[in-house]
């Protein structure tokens, strides 16, 4: 059997029908095989880069295994933004590309190539990979392809590369007698277990907990036991960037989004929590601020990860870190909890809840602080549709911020956008592969600032051409905004390389919508009131583009400021309103 119909149908036997990539001299191999393999597709992009991030819309939007291919050289490292991506957001994925034959392959001479084409890839991306091989021997695809399935969602998901030559692609295997993987039983530390006896005294004697719920949440799948935790030993939820759709935002135990960027509210609530329960997140400076001597520093840190290294090598002192599956996590805490069959009262705690979600509103923040607000109503007016989306996907910059607060993200429906690597580009490919996981059965809407969607054009005719459920939105305010707004407070609103007077020019989208063969409409300051035709744009089943046109600066507020506690972000509020929220006592400017 050919090694690359070997590779096809092990794929298909996986239950994945969807292949992404863009074919090449040292692919084409693989590319045969699976066009001759019924019951998979291989959708050919238009950029490798839109094949690395739709993988990751197809692994985060079904239970399967995103699969991307590249040739050699230049298609490989094309690839390289959504590996590290994947990487950083814990995504698992499998990306195979191709290489030249073993025969013209350098290995360890110390010359800069050998073979048209030939790159190192593996060495690339090994620092952003958990695992990258050269497979040069045929006797050996099936162990390398059994190894990569199960490193790519053990522990902390991720990407995985295999690199095959061109001589192997077409080698001839017998599948009777290769060799194959057996992974090792995960030894699970006990000492964890024995740490739940200690949360659950911190939880039983706490008058003011909080959950923050990251990503892991989401990757673990354990939406619905955080829910029935939260809700039974009475526990107001906040989420990370990357936890924003892991609890139902509609639901009273709803707090909001926290950190740099984060509902002003939520934020004070966080700082004025005496017990933190981190679950599934990094607790990065994003989410803390850069003073770390301040954060919850009259209260208790749980923080439970699956990854032992983000917990050992972290530069914030935390009083239980305990390693687990966030799955895992709730059940054995809620186990225990109930043999004390414990009763919770914190009225007093909701009250206070209640009355900063007043007080400190996302709505009331932005009619306060925001000049420019077209964008956030427009925003605001998604929530209310009658047919919602099922899944939003989200760029970087403003349109990310902006989405971020705004969008409030119920039960079965998804929040998609990027943590760690954060690149623009993200949002319209990422659709692409979330519809295909769906079989093109829901509405996904992508949101992108005029520079990201300018990034990922390319990845437009792929909506087009499979007529995928997609509306792509727009917010065009003809600027790069959120290194504007960086440069105004931080440069001397020395605006370089950002605004149309400074080098930075824009498209006119409508012409790119048709050369796609996409509908278009534009949204401005007259039409954002007029329902109806709102109503009609974002209802109808067609693909199309939808521009937000802005002729004003946009900002997103509130902003937390370096070197400033998490409950002190811009602009700051009065004094006397500051310091009546409190439950502890505020920093003084020495200590900041």
């Amino acid at each position: 059997m050919k090694v690359s119909d070997y590779i096809s149908n092990y794929i298909k036997k996986q239950g994945i029908d969807y292949v992404f990539g863009y074919i090449g001299g040292a692919i084409t191999h693989l590319v045969d095989s699976f066009y001759k393999t019924d019951g998979i597709e291989f959708i050919q992009v238009y950029h490798e880069q839109t094949a690395s991030f739709a993988v990751e819309g197809f692994s985060r939007n079904s239970d399967k295994i995103g699969i991307a291919l590249a040739t050699s050289g230049p298609g490989a490292t094309n690839l390289i933004t959504g590996i590290a991506d994947a990487y950083f957001d814990s995504i698992p994925t499998i990306f195979i590309t191709g290489q030249v034959n073993t025969y013209e392959y350098k290995y360890t001479k110390t010359i800069r190539q050998q073979g048209f084409q030939e790159t190192d890839i593996v060495s690339i991306v090994s620092p952003i990979t958990k695992y990258a091989k050269l497979i040069d021997h045929s006797e050996d695809i099936a162990y390398e392809l059994e190894k990569a399935f199960y490193l790519a969602k053990e522990g902390r998901p991720g990407p995985i590369l295999l690199d095959i030559p061109m001589d192997v692609q077409r080698a001839e295997i017998d599948p009777d007698i290769i060799k194959h993987f057996s992974p090792e039983p995960v030894q699970k530390d006990n000492n964890e277990k024995e740490k739940l006896e200690s949360i659950k005294k911190l939880i039983s004697q706490s008058p003011r907990p909080v959950i923050l719920a990251g990503g892991g949440v989401i990757s673990s799948k354990a939406e619905k036991e955080l829910l029935s935790f939260s809700e039974k030993y009475q526990i107001p939820v906040v989420t990370s960037l990357m936890g924003k759709g892991s609890f139902p935002e509609d639901h009273n135990f709803f707090v909001g989004y926290i950190g740099s960027y984060g509902h002003r509210c939520a934020n004070m609530v966080l700082a004025n929590s005496d017990l933190l329960i981190a679950v599934g997140t990094r607790l990065s400076t994003r989410q803390t601020g850069t003073l770390l001597s301040s954060f919850l520093r009259d209260g208790k840190i749980i923080h439970v990860d699956i990854d032992k290294n983000e917990l050992t090598q972290h530069r914030l002192k935390r009083d239980i870190q305990i390693q687990m599956d966030a799955k895992d996590f709730f059940v054995q805490l809620t186990q225990k909890l109930n043999e004390n069959k414990i009763e919770m009262n914190r009225n007093s705690w909701f009250d206070y809840i209640n009355k900063i979600r007043n007080e400190l509103s996302h709505e009331k923040e932005i009619e306060k602080n925001v000049h420019n607000q077209l964008p956030y109503q427009l925003l605001s007016y998604l929530n209310q549709l009658k047919n919602p989306f099922d899944i939003y996907t989200v760029d970087i910059g403003h349109n990310q911020i902006m989405s971020v607060q705004t969008l409030t993200i119920k039960e079965n429906q998804k929040f998609f956008t990027s943590g760690g690597m954060a690149p623009m580009g993200y949002a319209v490919p990422v659709a692409i592969g979330a519809s295909f996981a769906w079989n093109h059965q829901k509405k996904i809407l992508a949101i992108a600032g005029d520079g990201g969607f300018h990034i990922s054009i390319q990845a437009l005719m792929l909506i087009s051409q499979y007529k995928l459920p997609i509306k792509t939105l727009v917010i065009n305010n003809k600027s790069l905004g959120m290194i504007v707004q960086f440069q105004d407070l931080y440069f001397d609103k020395k605006e370089y390389a950002t605004t149309q007077e400074n080098d930075y020019l824009v498209p006119d989208f409508e012409k790119i919508s048709s050369a796609y063969n996409l509908n278009y409409y534009s949204i401005d300051k007259k039409t954002i009131h007029n329902l109806e035709y709102l109503d009609k744009i974002f209802n109808e089943k067609a693909p199309a583009i939808i521009e937000l046109v802005l002729d004003e600066k946009t900002t997103v507020s509130p902003k937390l400021e370096v070197n400033n506690p998490i409950e002190e972000t811009s602009p700051k509020l009065d004094k006397n309103q500051f310091e009546s929220l409190m439950f502890i006592k505020p920093l003084k400017k020495e200590e900041k």
